[in-house]
């Protein structure tokens, strides 16, 4: 399985991208740790996201082509970033299920505000910022709802995982 999850930053992703990984023994790729493979001291500049972006496809690539399971855990909040690992997917002939990890927004700023040994960089701004750049997801996926429990956003999880939504190439990808 090739999971992609998405999301604004403090939603939860890693969050949810662990318990991903756990049920399905998968092998995580995560952006923040890919930028700051290739980034020492980040800059967060258009080229080195999409260096950033390339890499990790890159990476889930080889991956899949060793018969691994896959989940990649990044905002992708452009359809831009998002289309070349529909295509993987296709090119792999795997399912690929597509998680939007969401919680509500004061949720959402106290997580940013208590992180701590993250290898996310996000604060409040960067979270605002994106929240209205996010590009719309015009494929089928899944919600995540990461604004309660963690047993509720594992059930969630797991419901997923049990009753998968592939996706397919989007119209517009």
């Amino acid at each position: 399985m090739f999971v992609l999850v998405c999301g604004l930053p403090g939603a939860g992703k890693t969050t949810v991208a662990g318990e991903v990984v756990d049920r399905l023994g998968a092998v995580r790729v995560r952006t923040d740790v890919v930028r700051k493979d290739l980034f020492p001291d980040p800059e967060y500049s258009d080229a080195e996201t999409d260096a950033v972006y390339r890499t990790v496809v890159e990476r889930a690539d080889a991956l899949l082509e060793d018969d691994e399971q896959v989940v990649l855990d990044g905002t992708f909040r452009e359809r831009d970033f998002r289309t070349p690992a529909y295509a993987l997917a296709r090119d792999h002939d795997v399912d690929m299920v597509l998680l939007k990890v969401e919680a509500d927004d004061a949720v959402v700023r106290e997580r940013i505000r208590q992180r701590e040994d993250d290898a996310s960089d996000a604060d409040v701004s960067i979270y605002e910022h994106y929240r209205d750049k996010f590009d719309p997801i015009r494929s089928d996926h899944v919600v995540v709802d990461n604004s309660g429990s963690l047993d509720a956003t594992r059930e969630q999880v797991a419901d997923a995982i049990a009753n998968p939504t592939p996706v397919g190439l989007p119209p517009d990808a």
